[in-house]
C-alpha cells in the first residue's frame, strides 16, 4: 500500500515535521547560507549535561538557535556519523506476507518480510491461547539467503523446494532447496524484472509464472531458471488490462490464470498519464503471451476488491479464494464469475482472527485454505466450506495472542509531531 500512503501523507507534510523533529530532539542543525536560502549540511547530536542539554558554543554566544541559522556555517564541520542511536524502534516479531502449505510433507511455509526469513512449521501445529507462540521445526534466515522484502511463495510437491519472490529491493527469485534449514544460500537464484510479487509452478510443462507489478506483465520462464535467463514468453500490453499486477493462480483442469491487479496505470515515458480502474481479477488463456485480451474481468463495487493480496484455487470446483488485505476478508469466487458480482463466500469478523490477511493457499489433499496475516503474525486454516464470522480450525501465531503487528514494511520516511509526541512513519 506504499502508493496511497505516499500520497494521503505528502512528502511536503513530512519535510516540516521532520524539521519540527529535529529541534525537539537535541540535534545541532549546520546550514550553508547563500543569497538569503539555507541548505542542511549536517545533523549534529548536542552534549548533553545531565539530564539537559548544553547549545553548542556559536548558539550559545548568539543566545539563539535562528540566530544561528541566519549566520554562515562552515562546510568543513560537516562529518559521516557512524555513532549508535539514542534508541530504535522496530518490530521484533514476523511480519507474514505470504504462505505455501506442503501437504507431501505435512508443512506450512510462512514467509517474513519483517525478520527476513522463511519459517516452516508442522501442517497440524495449533497454538494454544496460553503460550506466546509456536517454535518452528526449521527457519530460513540469515545474510546468505538474500531474503528481504520477499513474497510470493510456492512449493514444489515432487521435491519440496521453495520458491520466494523479491517485492521491492532484490530483483529475483529464490529458490531453495528442500529441507533447507538456516543461514543458507539459495540452491539457485533467478535474476527477474524489478518489483515482483506473486508465483506459481506448472509442472506439466515445467514453467515457473512471476507477476511484475510495474510496468505489468506476467513472465513466464523454465521451472530450472538462474541466473540472468530470459522468459520464455511474457504478458502485457494495453489490451491485457494489466494494472498494478499483483495475485497469481493457475487452473490447469480448465486451462485458465487469473491475475489480480490494483488498478495504478501509467505509461513510464509519458508524463502525467497517470490514472486509476478499479481493482479487478483478470481471467485468461493460460499459455498467453504478447498483448492479449483477457477472456472475462471480475470488477466492481459488488466484488469488494480492494488492493487484494495472494490468490489460490479449488483444483475440483475451481472456486478462486482471495486474500483481501485491505478489507481484512477471504472473498470466494466462482470460477466461472464475471463482471462485477458478489462473492459466494466471505470470511470476515472478529472470530475469524484475520488481520491484513495477505497470503493463501489450498491445501487440496486435506480440503483445508491456509491464511497468512500480516497484522498480528498468525496463519490460520479454515474449512472450505467457512462462511461468515466464524473461528478458524487452526491458527499458528509467532507472537502474543491479541498483540497487533507495528507493520513496519519499508519506512521511507519520519516526522515528530511535537505538539502531540508521537512519530509519524510512512510505510
Amino acid at each position: 500500500m506504499e502508493k496511497r500512503r505516499r500520497n494521503a501523507f505528502g512528502w511536503a507534510g513530512v519535510t516540516l515535521a521532520a524539521a519540527a523533529f529535529l529541534f525537539s530532539t537535541g540535534n545541532r542543525v549546520t546550514r550553508e547560507v547563500s543569497q538569503g536560502s539555507a541548505r542542511l549540511i549536517s545533523v549534529e547530536q548536542m552534549l548533553e549535561v545531565g539530564d539537559a542539554c548544553r547549545m553548542p558554543a556559536a548558539v550559545s554566544e548568539s543566545g539563539s538557535l535562528f540566530a544561528e541559522f541566519e549566520s554562515t556555517a562552515y562546510a568543513a564541520d560537516t562529518l559521516d556519523v557512524t555513532r549508535p542511536p539514542v534508541r530504535t524502534i522496530k518490530d521484533t516479531y514476523p511480519i507474514y506476507s505470504s504462505v505455501a502449505v506442503d501437504p507431501v510433507r505435512d508443512e506450512v511455509i510462512l514467509q517474513d518480510t519483517n525478520l527476513f526469513g522463511i519459517k516452516i512449521f508442522n501442517r497440524t501445529d495449533n497454538t494454544p491461547a496460553t503460550s506466546e507462540s509456536t517454535t518452528p521445526k526449521r527457519v530460513i534466515q540469515g545474510d546468505q539467503t538474500h531474503c528481504e522484502y520477499n513474497n510470493g511463495l510456492t512449493v514444489d510437491a515432487k521435491t519440496g523446494d521453495i520458491y520466494s519472490v523479491a517485492m521491492d529491493t532484490e530483483d529475483n527469485v529464490l529458490v531453495f532447496a528442500g529441507g533447507s534449514a538456516g543461514n543458507v544460500a539459495p540452491a539457485r537464484i533467478l535474476k527477474t524484472p524489478h518489483r515482483n510479487f506473486a508465483s506459481a509452478l506448472d509442472d506439466e510443462k515445467g514453467e515457473l509464472y512471476v507477476t511484475i507489478q510495474y510496468p505489468p506483465k506476467v513472465v513466464v520462464y523454465r521451472k530450472e531458471a538462474s541466473g540472468t535467463e530470459q522468459p520464455l514468453r511474457v504478458l502485457e500490453g494495453p489490451h491485457t488490462y494489466l494494472h498494478d499486477t499483483h495475485g497469481l493462480v493457475l487452473d490447469f483442469k480448465r486451462k485458465l490464470m487469473f491475475v489480480g491487479t490494483w488498478g495504478n496505470s501509467s505509461d513510464p515515458n509519458v508524463a502525467g498519464s497517470g490514472k486509476f480502474y478499479p481493482p479487478s481479477i483478470n481471467v485468461y488463456p493460460l499459455g498467453a503471451s504478447g498483448d492479449v485480451a483477457p477472456l472475462r474481468i471480475i470488477q466492481g463495487p459488488k466484488t469488494q476488491l480492494d488492493w487484494a493480496g495472494g490468490m489460490t484455487l479449488d483444483p475440483e470446483t475451481g472456486n478462486l479464494w482471495v486474500a483481501e488485505d485491505v478489507g481484512g476478508s477471504i472473498l470466494v469466487f466462482k470460477g466461472t464469475d464475471e463482471g462485477d458480482v458478489s462473492p459466494s463466500q466471505i470470511i470476515s469478523g472478529p472470530k475469524t482472527g484475520l488481520n491484513h490477511p495477505a497470503g493463501i493457499s489450498f491445501d487440496a489433499k486435506n480440503r483445508e485454505v491456509w491464511v497468512s496475516n500480516m497484522g498480528n503474525s498468525s496463519a490460520s486454516a479454515f474449512s472450505v466450506g467457512a462462511n461468515g464470522d466464524v473461528a478458524p480450525i487452526r491458527t499458528i501465531r509467532s507472537a502474543p495472542l491479541g498483540r497487533k503487528s507495528v507493520k513496519f514494511g519499508k519506512p521511507q520516511a519520519v516526522a515528530f509531531d511535537s505538539k502531540r509526541d508521537l512519530y509519524l512513519v510512512p510505510n
